[in-house]
């Protein structure tokens, strides 16, 4: 897991988790309202009803959740997104996105895990499964398995064209242990997996992962992983 104020021991209840809902439904901010603040470590701290005001009401409060809906007017939620996590010389923000849709469809999902969204869910989602992928983003973990996750990057990842992987600048700083866990990764290995593959505890393993994300700047496993397709490092097809 990545590192933050919310993951250090003695201090992971410190203060409620802080939430923005972005969706262009009142009633259906309202009942994400209710379910979330139904739990004390869950504070709502802001709504939004459409694209455009989400990521202006994410860089104010910088909340550690955003619920983002995809379909939304002005902006929708996946350029919203995008907006928030461009490394574009302003403060890129740290908040974690989670989408929301009422669709099932697989070309979202990729896209907004490539935009640098943490998880995906659709609206009809139990008030169970909707605090726990809150609580869980805010960790810093990745909503979606490994082994979807692979599924989609392999669908809709366009691996670049030009340079060699081994030449990838974002690459050039992993040493070749951590290079063999993001090749891992990619292939769909939770960290169980890589820990009985590599012959390590599991918490080392979880440290070459914190790492990899820091050396790439990278916010989860997941935008690991779509980097390491994007780039060569893996290919489609590859056991």
């Amino acid at each position: 897991m990545t590192h933050g104020p919310r993951d250090a021991a003695g201090q992971a209840e410190a203060r409620p988790l802080r939430v923005v809902i972005a969706d262009d439904q009142a009633l259906v901010r309202a009942g994400f309202r209710m379910i979330l603040e139904a739990d004390a470590g869950v504070q709502v701290v802001g709504e939004a009803a459409d694209g455009e005001a989400a990521v202006a009401t994410v860089q104010r409060l910088q909340p550690d959740v955003v619920l983002m809906d995809v379909r939304m007017p002005l902006l929708d939620g996946l350029e919203a997104t995008r907006r928030l996590m461009a490394d574009d010389g302003a403060r890129r923000s740290a908040s974690r996105v989670i989408m929301l849709t009422t669709f099932d469809v697989d070309e979202y999902v990729y896209t907004a895990l490539r935009v640098g969204a943490s998880g995906f869910l659709l609206k009809d989602v139990s008030p169970e499964q909707l605090v726990a992928a809150v609580r869980l983003v805010a960790t810093g973990d990745a909503l979606l398995a490994p082994s979807i996750t692979r599924r989609l990057v392999e669908r809709f990842a366009r691996p670049a064209a030009a340079a060699p992987p081994s030449t990838a600048p974002e690459l050039a700083t992993l040493t070749s242990r951590e290079r063999e866990v993001l090749v891992l990764m990619a292939r769909g290995l939770s960290n169980a997996e890589l820990a009985d593959r590599l012959t390590l505890s599991e918490a080392t393993v979880k440290t070459h992962v914190a790492r990899i994300l820091s050396k790439l700047d990278l916010r989860d496993r997941v935008q690991a992983v779509v980097l390491a397709y994007e780039t060569g490092v893996v290919t489609p097809g590859e056991s």
